[in-house]
């Protein structure tokens, strides 16, 4: 044998001292779990337990924690001998006690909360703040030392562990999934995300499958699943599974030092030979299979029924005991099984053997920077995103047709450029469709798998994110931005609702760690919402769905934003602040298609500085009225341009109607400034929508969003929404809009119809605009598209009549 191979071979055995002391960790770590659930008082059980050492209400998830502590116990030790930069994600739900009990354990969690000291003291404040009132979540969560991952959903473990190690070369993400979490759908998917990582550049994930056998109340699927099939599946993904079972926990202490230190070999080899040798060959990665009790260490049996090693012990296993004697005195030899004299001294301070096996500083993962990524976060290179604007004066706006997503497709083509480490786009399988294709000019689509002589813009150096899956491009997206860097994710309107939940998910995450003082502003997820509900029209009812930011609005106002661009100028505004903003769920809504321009890049700077604004260049108010008759305002690329087509048709046909069009980018503009940070002042909005006249509104979504952001402001009654109201089919443009009751024809109606005095002078243009629509409806049966005068139209300050 070769002193390398015995020096590896070494690494991989414990002696007996060594085994002795992670033993020690884990049982002090299983302590302090089961302290959580239960105790308020007499956390170090130097007193006979009592009924009123108990909380009143015991809340809390046991079975998974014994297995969470484990792996936490050795990847401590793996991370202090080999100098390792590593974070833990913990998949398996409710598992808050075994991650709260080791970031105690190791200094992280009193360095971040100095009321909850390393000692007898700090301990019973521990237990007393965990599911209780005005304390802290039995998942793991933001106020959690070295957490990134809300394990209160299950699913996501994966895609956040991939997301925080893209661009992040010595960083290994130790991602714990739980069996029950990998039947979800999302995980299930997310197994794929080792075909997207380059080890020359990216850091490592870990994954360690968790089999306890049990969820709450039945077996998981893959725990009853043998080795072997288990094998071949994880063989199939391109991983190198590692099992290590049973229940004897030196035993077990041994299989897992062996088998975590070869895989961490395995991936110092694999990153060697990518980054020193060159390889371009797919790596396979290792993985662990860990099989080991659910609720280990806890009872073994009460009142006859199996606790340990069965679904019962997944939440408390030992319940009723103000009224039965019997299980009080079980938990108190549950608590005293772990031996806690042995591993706390007279002060209730971790003894010296357990403060020596934890890593120094911020090696320590509860104190690792990663876990705090505003730390770590430097601020994008930018260039001016006016060099990428579109040339509008008033000779040729509203004429010129350019699609704006092409335009910000170059803005974050130099981004890629600028900032070659520290941004990347996600996008399931879209950014040639969305019109984005120019990142493509510097940088390729990634994929470790061969590439073919006829794919285009893919390599393993690639780092724009394409894959079919929206979960996995958010939590991806999700992981990179918790860890301190920038990007976007770019998707099908209708199909944003997919990660609704994510979404609302991490609006949680952003909420909370406002009130956690130690958390860093991060950057913000930014959403590019296309290929919207009025421009899918071929694709019938199933593309066309706007409610995504339905339920972004419901999130606290602290952390949402919505923008919807008119054009390609304003466009570029929103994302280039967007892109320096922090902690902030960003959604822009704007189509991909070639659209109307309207506004020069200085008058889209103030445009979108103010969220709203008066288009003097499309109104027509009058001098000898003080306010128009009516407002036409709009929010949405469609919304304006139909909005505008509609004021054209009126300025013609009625030049004496006073008119004023509005347009709205920032839909957060229109609450009132209590309600929320963006609203704009009371002043400000009586200069644009007036005190009493009528206001038309012309929505990209839901009509009752705008209701429900009008919400507390004085005669919202005035406001008439027109929107999107769930009509579709496969149709032309324009008849989507028809359908939908906001096409131009049905905008200038309503004008006519909410404008005090006017209804009876317009007969005529009420009928050719109704004969519009009935020639509309037959032509577009004949001729499979849409009518000229619809499609060539452009803004013409009401010079030219309708064909007729």
């Amino acid at each position: 044998m070769s002193a390398t191979t015995q020096a590896a071979t070494d690494r991989r055995t414990l002696d007996h001292q060594t085994l002795e002391h992670l033993d020690a960790w884990w049982r002090a770590a299983n302590y302090l779990a089961v302290g959580q659930i239960y105790l308020r008082d007499n956390p170090l059980m130097r007193e006979p337990l009592k009924i009123e050492h108990i909380k009143p209400r015991l809340l809390g998830h046991w079975g998974t924690s014994p297995g969470l502590n484990l792996i936490y116990t050795h990847l401590n030790y793996q991370i202090k001998t080999r100098d390792l930069n590593m974070i833990y994600l913990a998949g398996p739900g409710h598992g808050g006690p075994a991650i709260l009990a080791n970031v105690w354990l190791e200094g992280s969690y009193s360095e971040h909360f100095p009321e909850v000291s390393r000692d007898e003291a700090g301990m019973r404040a521990l237990f007393r703040r965990f599911s209780t009132p005005g304390g802290i979540p039995s998942h793991v969560s933001v106020p959690t030392p070295g957490s990134i991952h809300e394990g209160g959903e299950l699913g996501y473990v994966l895609t956040h562990a991939f997301g925080a190690v893209f661009d992040n070369p010595d960083l290994i993400a130790a991602a714990v999934v739980g069996d029950g979490e990998a039947e979800t759908g999302p995980l299930e998917g997310s197994w794929k995300g080792i075909r997207f990582l380059n080890p020359k550049r990216d850091g490592a994930v870990l994954p360690i499958f968790h089999l306890n056998g049990y969820k709450i109340a039945s077996a998981s699927v893959m725990a009853r699943q043998s080795d072997e099939t288990l094998t071949h599946y994880f063989k199939g993904h391109g991983y190198s599974p590692r099992f290590v079972e049973g229940d004897d926990p030196m035993q077990v202490h041994r299989d897992m030092h062996a088998v975590l230190s070869q895989a961490l070999e395995d991936i110092r080899e694999i990153q060697h030979r990518a980054r020193e040798q060159d390889s371009q060959e797919m790596p396979e990665w290792p993985m662990i299979v860990m099989r080991t009790p659910k609720g280990w260490t806890g009872p073994d049996r009460v009142d006859g029924v199996p606790i340990a090693g069965s679904y019962r012990s997944h939440q408390v296993p030992l319940g009723g005991l103000k009224d039965n004697s019997e299980h009080l005195k079980l938990l108190e030899e549950w608590f005293k099984s772990y031996r806690p004299e042995a591993l706390f001294d007279e002060q209730g301070r971790p003894n010296a053997a357990l403060v020596d096996q934890a890593p120094q500083g911020e090696r320590r993962m509860g104190s690792n920077p990663n876990a705090n990524g505003g730390r770590l976060r430097k601020p994008l290179t930018l260039r001016d995103w006016g060099d990428y604007g579109v040339s509008i004066d008033d000779d040729n706006r509203g004429r010129e047709m350019t699609s704006s997503t092409e335009r910000l497709g170059q803005l974050m083509r130099d981004i890629y450029r600028d900032n070659p480490h520290n941004f990347r786009l996600f996008c399931p399988d879209e950014t040639n469709s969305n019109k984005l294709g120019a990142v493509f000019e510097a940088s390729d689509r990634c994929l470790m798998s061969p590439v073919n002589e006829d794919d285009e813009h893919i390599s393993p150096d690639g780092r724009v994110m394409e894959v079919l899956s929206e979960h996995n491009c958010h939590g991806w997206l999700e992981g990179y931005l918790l860890t301190g860097r920038h990007g976007m994710f770019a998707s099908y309107e209708a199909f944003a609702t997919i990660v609704d939940s994510m979404a609302m998910q991490h609006a949680k995450w952003l909420e909370h760690a406002r009130d956690v003082a130690w958390r860093e502003p991060i950057p913000s997820m930014n959403y590019l919402l296309t290929s919207t509900c009025w421009r899918n029209d071929h694709n019938g009812f199933s593309h066309q769905g706007p409610g995504f930011i339905d339920n972004l609005l419901n999130k606290q106002p602290e952390v949402v934003r919505i923008y919807m661009p008119p054009d390609a100028n304003c466009l570029l505004s929103v994302a280039d602040h967007c892109f320096q903003s922090t902690d902030y769920l960003n959604a822009i809504v704007i189509d991909k298609h070639p659209q109307l321009q309207y506004l020069s890049v200085d008058e889209a700077r103030k445009h979108c500085a103010h969220g709203a604004s008066t288009w003097h260049w499309a109104s027509n108010e009058r001098d000898d009225q003080e306010d128009p008759d009516i407002v036409m305002a709009c929010a949405g690329d469609i919304a304006t341009q139909e909005m505008l087509a509609a004021v054209d048709l009126l300025r013609h046909y009625m030049p004496r109607l006073s008119v004023r069009m509005v347009n709205v980018v920032d839909l957060m503009s229109l609450p009132p400034r209590e309600t929320h940070s963006h609203g704009m002042s009371q002043q400000h909005f009586v200069e644009l929508f007036t005190v009493g006249k009528p206001v038309l509104f012309a929505f990209h979504g839901y009509p009752g969003v705008v209701h429900q952001l009008l919400h507390g402001r004085s005669s919202s009654e005035r406001f008439h929404v027109r929107g999107y109201r769930e009509e579709g089919t496969t149709t032309t443009p324009f008849d989507m809009l028809v359908l939908n009751g906001m096409s131009r024809i049905h905008l200038a109606l309503d004008a006519l119809r909410y404008a005090p005095g006017h209804l009876k002078n317009a007969v005529r243009i009420i009928d050719e605009l109704e004969g519009l629509l009935e020639r509309h409806h037959a032509y577009i049966r004949e001729h499979f598209e849409d009518m000229p005068e619809i499609t060539q139209w452009r803004w013409n300050a009401g010079q030219a009549p309708l064909k007729n």
